[in-house]
């Protein structure tokens, strides 16, 4: 009687598959991709509800009839009926004002901070830091305070003001830490050159710094463009609102005009998309020809 041969270490080092680092067993794949299946489902359902909310009529408002007598009068009332337009052009005004001038405060202070030496620069910091650790609560009155006394209440500078003190602190930071990775061999250059430190900075810092640019005038314009507890205590009047001011136009103690409001919502989305497109364009853009330049 024969007994089969005992598998040699040969054959059974052959039967196992080795796994490579990095490499996911199917079980494993499949669970990821579920995951991420899920919390795309998630992210993107609320916006969908609102985007088909916006196209039935009124009597449907609250239903999950999405597809049921499809309508775009609740665009149509909107742009005629309320003040939309002008709350609108309020907004895009102060959201640009506040994006160009927080890109160049933030930018012009984050490089200070990074280049030069001077008396109060560590206060300077630890200034822009502390300013960012107060809630909105607590700084609304003294704020609304100080415009009121300056006469900018109910003005378009004072939000933008307003605004630039939410923005510019964290940006600056953002931005010395950006100009902290270039190297000040570059700066040299310029001395070289002939340049003055601001011509320096204007010709020679700035196309390397599009990527943290672009985050900054993201910052910024999004800050202005979303904020809702300034703009309803320091606007009033329909010619003077913003957008955040004019949508509690369509909420009261009685109920809510889901039509309008959702209406409302998906046109002040488009042109928060649309800056981040710009931003993201200029991002890939900015980091590319920094690695070219560097």
């Amino acid at each position: 009687m024969t007994t089969a041969p005992a598998p040699t270490a040969h054959h059974s080092a052959r039967k196992v598959k080795v796994r490579l680092r990095g490499e996911r067993s199917p079980l494993a794949s499949v669970g990821l991709h579920l995951t991420l299946i899920v919390a795309s489902v998630i992210a993107v359902f609320p916006v969908l509800w609102v985007l088909l909310t916006s196209l039935k009529p009124a009597a449907y408002a609250t239903t999950t009839d999405f597809f049921k007598d499809t309508t775009f009068e609740n665009y149509t009332g909107l742009i005629k009926d309320t003040e939309f337009l002008t709350w609108f052009g309020n907004s895009l005004v102060i959201a640009g004002l506040t994006t160009v001038l927080g890109v160049f405060v933030s930018a012009t202070t984050g490089y200070a901070v990074s280049r030069f030496r001077f008396p109060g620069k560590r206060g300077l910091m630890w200034t822009l830091l502390i300013t960012q650790m107060f809630p909105v609560a607590v700084l609304i009155v003294p704020i609304y305070n100080i415009m009121s006394g300056l006469g900018l209440l109910n003005q378009p500078a004072g939000l933008v003001i307003t605004y630039l003190t939410i923005a510019v602190p964290f940006c600056a930071w953002m931005m010395k830490g950006f100009f902290d990775t270039i190297p000040r061999e570059i700066d040299e250059s310029g001395q070289v050159d002939g340049l003055t430190p601001f011509g320096t900075f204007w010709r020679l810092i700035l196309p390397l710094a599009k990527p943290g640019l672009a985050v900054t005038a993201f910052y910024s314009f999004i800050t202005a463009w979303g904020e809702v507890a300034y703009a309803s205590a320091f606007m009033v009047g329909d010619e003077n609102l913003t957008l955040a001011g004019g949508l509690q136009k369509f909420v009261n103690q009685y109920g809510a005009q889901w039509g309008p409001m959702t209406a409302a919502s998906v046109l002040i989305a488009i042109p928060a998309a649309l800056v981040f497109l710009f931003a993201q364009r200029h991002l890939v853009t900015g980091m590319s020809a920094g690695a070219v330049k560097g």
